[in-house]
């Protein structure tokens, strides 16, 4: 079983822990052979990391089995002085090395970018990290939902009693360390490219933060511009109606939801005509004068009404039928048993030892003639004999003598 094939011959390095991991994940994914250095009886703490785990609570995690498939685990110390240079020969044989520690790690242990060139001319060094290795913030711990408080996407709750949820009082899923990763992985393979053309090193960096900061454009820029920008129309009234009729969700007959997305004309005279409301036609939505918010009431509630009146699915299928943008208001359970999410072939089957058959969600790019099966995640340092003789050229007894002896134990059991 495997990833896609379109980084096949390419090799990273990869000193990552958490939410950086995925960075090297989407790589893999993608076809790259990536070596994943860990120490410590536990290797990266993904591997037990989140809210759910396979089997029991000592299992490994969901995302360290989305994050880390199809790697390959090597244990060293990198404190040690044969771990340090273990990690260099290695480096002298791949096209990148992934810090996704805190900014500057592998500068502290004087293997970073500099060591790096000198055994590798054209390696690409992409730091990963939440605050990035310069300002004032640059020695602060971070994590996910930091990233997004700190640019203001996180509206984050102060109760006086205990929270009731998780990720810093609030529901919402963090934004920024998801997106770390892609971003990453789209920097580095630029970064590729360049490399490959010039044969000169090239150093990237990547921060939650910035990426937060970034993610935004109508909040952050219009923010930046507040001198120059001016607010669209709005039909809001005391917080009471939605932003706009013709872009809102829907309850259904059936006690879910759909999302209208008709704000193009086109949409909106499709569903009009097919649901016998041609009279809601006349009615302007484009002008933001004193009248604007009894008019968007009507609509809405009239709207509200309307889709009352069919089943989500109902309503799927009267979408489909007359060309109306939209689309069901699903949960996570709903998604999976979705008509459309199982018909484009999005998740694969994999066999786990002592659990049995697992289902995961594939890679969101597709690439035709291929199919996406990637190995589950390595062992903590099953790998280290076989990539220290491969690709450094060590004898197994020089091999031997550099493992990290605290992930010694757990090499062959377990994910």
């Amino acid at each position: 079983m495997s990833g896609y094939s379109l980084l096949s011959g390419v090799r990273i390095l990869e000193v990552a822990q958490l939410a950086p991991s995925s960075l090297g994940g989407h790589l893999a994914d993608l076809g790259a052979e990536v070596v994943k250095i860990e120490s410590g009886p536990l290797g990266d703490p993904v591997r037990v990391g989140g809210s759910r785990a396979i089997g029991d609570e000592d299992g490994p995690a969901f995302m360290h089995l989305r994050w880390n498939r199809g790697k390959k685990s090597v244990a060293l110390d990198l404190r040690s002085p044969a771990g340090k240079q273990a990690f260099l020969d290695l480096a002298g044989s791949c096209d990148a090395v992934i810090e996704g520690m805190r900014g500057g790690y592998l500068d502290w242990l004087e293997i970073g970018y500099e060591q790096l060139r000198q055994v590798n001319p054209r390696i690409v060094f992409c730091s990963v990290s939440g605050m990035g290795s310069d300002g004032p913030y640059r020695q602060m711990g971070t994590g996910g939902p930091v990233f997004d408080a700190y640019a203001g996407l996180r509206e984050v709750t102060t109760p006086t009693d205990p929270p009731t949820v998780g990720m810093a009082g609030s529901t919402t899923p963090p934004i920024a360390m998801y997106a770390l990763g892609a971003y990453g992985a789209m920097g580095l393979l630029a970064a590729l490219h360049r490399a490959r053309t010039t044969g000169e090193a090239v150093q990237l960096e990547v921060a939650g933060i910035d990426i937060a900061a970034a993610w935004v454009p109508d909040m952050i820029d219009a923010e930046l511009n507040r001198e120059r920008s001016i607010p669209r129309p709005s039909w809001m009234q005391d917080g009471r109606l939605p932003d706009w009729p013709r872009l809102e969700a829907y309850r259904t007959s059936d006690g879910e939801a759909m999302l209208f997305g008709s704000h193009v004309d086109k949409f909106w005279r499709n569903f009009c005509v097919a649901v016998g409301r041609e009279d809601l036609l006349s009615i302007d939505l484009s002008s933001a004068d004193d009248g604007a918010p009894a008019r968007a009431d009507l609509v809405w509630r009239a709207l509200r009404e309307v889709f009352l009146q069919r089943t989500r699915a109902e309503w799927v299928a009267l979408f489909l039928e007359h060309e109306i943008a939209g689309g069901p208001v699903n949960s996570v359970a709903d998604m999976i048993a979705d008509p459309h999410f199982r018909a484009r072939a999005n998740t694969y089957r994999v066999d786990y030892d002592g659990v049995g058959e697992l289902e995961f969600v594939t890679s969101p790019v597709r690439i035709a003639g291929e199919r996406f099966a990637p190995d589950l995640p390595p062992r903590l340092g099953v790998d280290t004999m076989d990539v220290l003789c491969e690709v450094a050229g060590y004898s197994p007894e020089r091999a031997r003598s550099v493992v990290d002896p605290a992930a010694a134990a757990p090499v062959g059991t377990g994910l």
